[in-house]
């Protein structure tokens, strides 16, 4: 028997003020539905209510994955001036039988220009592990759709034991704590991997309680509304920020040359170039290791295609932007790969500004307590002179990147892998090779072999400030309330937000 449910989703999933956002809808049996729409920070500012909007039962079409649900418009909703940017949760509920079935959909509400601190959601990153009615960019999919509900767990997580995929106890080199909480609680098996709960929640709810005023955007909104950034002193990333579009770069790039400040406190960014197509520019395309297959490779845009953008093909490495990259980093405390790891920074320059009221010295452990190098992370290639690590730039990074902090990580190789490759497919550890360097021979290997989480800093020539925290982890250190992880982002939003905090 088919399961009583109600879902739903938002289109645009971006608005500004005196737009309108649409709201479809499917409820089993063409019950009405309760809305309540909500901007959800500090606290949980509720902005409408309707008790019973009419809805049909709509099937989700087979290529509901690659070209959405196309279901119609239950309800439209017109963005009052006095809907500040956020991010807004819909939920959904319908009555079976007594018992109350609820999901989840949302929209964002763009800050307007001139907006002093501006986030950017990772919802490329979301939308390319969303499994909702069919294959994503991990199980054979190569264009996901942005018009269809977000699956289980994306939204939304209960409480509970395993929650992160970061281990955050003792090792579990299975994951086992992670896979429980997700089929207990009947989640995308991919809910660790992306969504808004685990990462920018935590963060906006943080900022807000400490008094900061940041604006939302969403990963498009930089290619379609880079007019976002504008007047922006401080541009925000956090948690798993990994599918980059080219005019995403092109926009925080120039932002970034003409002065203005970023906060990477996010891990694997910008790995992935992918593409935003589609009359109404939702749906993201995303060859990844099938990139050949691409149809822009070996045409006059081959610099576009859906790969690695450290791929010797692309040839626009991840490091020139954020001064770090995925390639020379890996997991930590996920899986066989580091497992016992410290789960925190070893301070190698402890007089940098971002420590300031801190009280960390040289060789201190950052973070630990609350595991904020964790799941994926970013580094660069360096080595010592007078006992502190320098980079070499042999990877991109910029020669004013100084390296603040680190910690060991490893790629996946055919035995640390959770799920290891098939009979005949490369480990990680040999595919990154082969894409980085054009070969996956041994030495090849052992230039990526040993990577670390490398928390950063560099200023440009146009005077901008350029933060990376090189780990998805950062914001479980403001969620567990980690007093000196909130001293730092304090410095960073007040120092390159270009304005003291709320009292």
């Amino acid at each position: 028997m088919a399961r009583e449910v109600v879902t739903g989703y938002c289109w645009p999933q971006s608005v500004g003020v005196g737009e309108q956002v649409a709201l479809h809808l499917s409820s089993s049996g063409g019950r009405p539905v309760r809305v309540e729409v909500a901007r959800v920070g500090a606290r949980r500012e509720v902005v409408l209510r309707s008790d019973a909007v009419a809805a049909d039962e709509h099937e989700t079409p087979r290529d509901a994955a690659a070209n959405g649900c196309r279901w119609p418009v239950a309800l439209t909703l017109d963005v009052e001036p006095t809907w500040r940017s956020g991010y807004y949760e819909v939920v959904l509920e319908i009555d079976v039988g007594g018992k109350v079935r609820r999901d989840r959909a949302f929209f964002v509400v763009r800050p307007s220009p001139g907006a002093t601190i501006v986030l950017a959601l990772a919802t490329n990153t979301w939308n390319a592990y969303n499994d909702f009615g069919g294959p994503n960019l991990y199980t054979g999919g190569t264009h996901v759709a942005m018009q269809r509900p977000m699956a289980a767990g994306y939204l939304y997580k209960p409480p509970g034991k395993g929650r992160r995929v970061t281990g955050t106890g003792e090792p579990d080199p299975q994951n086992a704590a992670h896979v429980g909480y997700v089929q207990l609680n009947h989640l995308s098996p991919y809910a660790g991997s992306a969504g808004w709960p685990d990462w920018e929640l935590p963060f906006i709810e943080w900022a807000e309680r400490e008094g900061f005023e940041v604006g939302v955007c969403t990963n498009a909104d930089l290619e379609t509304h880079p007019e976002v950034l504008e007047g922006a002193s401080l541009y925000l990333s956090v948690g798993h920020d990994e599918y980059w579009s080219r005019g995403m770069r092109d926009t925080v790039e120039a932002f970034i040359a003409g002065g203005g400040n970023a906060a990477f406190l996010s891990g694997n960014t910008s790995l992935w170039q992918v593409r935003i197509e589609g009359d109404d520019h939702d749906v993201m395309v995303g060859y990844k290791g099938s990139f050949r297959n691409d149809p822009v490779m070996e045409t006059d845009r081959q610099s576009e295609v859906t790969t690695f953008w450290s791929d010797v093909v692309v040839g626009r490495p991840e490091n020139l932007m954020t001064g770090v990259t995925f390639t020379r980093g890996g997991y930590h405390r996920i899986g066989r790969n580091v497992s016992a790891g410290l789960g925190g920074y070893t301070v190698h320059r402890a007089g940098h500004w971002l420590f300031d009221g801190t009280g960390l010295g040289y060789g201190d452990v950052l973070g630990a307590g609350a595991t904020v190098v964790g799941y994926e992370c970013d580094g660069c290639a360096f080595t010592y002179r007078d006992g502190l690590p320098v980079p070499t730039g042999e990877d991109g990074t910029p020669t004013t990147f100084e390296i603040l902090g680190t910690c060991p990580t490893r790629h996946f190789t055919a035995d640390t892998a959770p799920r290891p490759p098939k009979p005949g497919e490369p480990s990680e550890l040999e595919y990154i090779a082969s894409r980085v360097f054009g070969t996956r021979d041994p030495e090849a290997m052992d230039r990526i072999r040993h990577g670390h989480a490398v928390l950063g800093a560099y200023t440009n020539e146009a005077g901008a400030t350029v933060i990376t925290s090189g780990s998805t982890d950062w914001a479980h250190g403001l969620a567990g309330r980690d007093p000196k992880i909130e001293q730092i982002t304090r410095n960073i939003l007040t120092r390159l937000g270009g304005a003291a905090p709320r009292g």
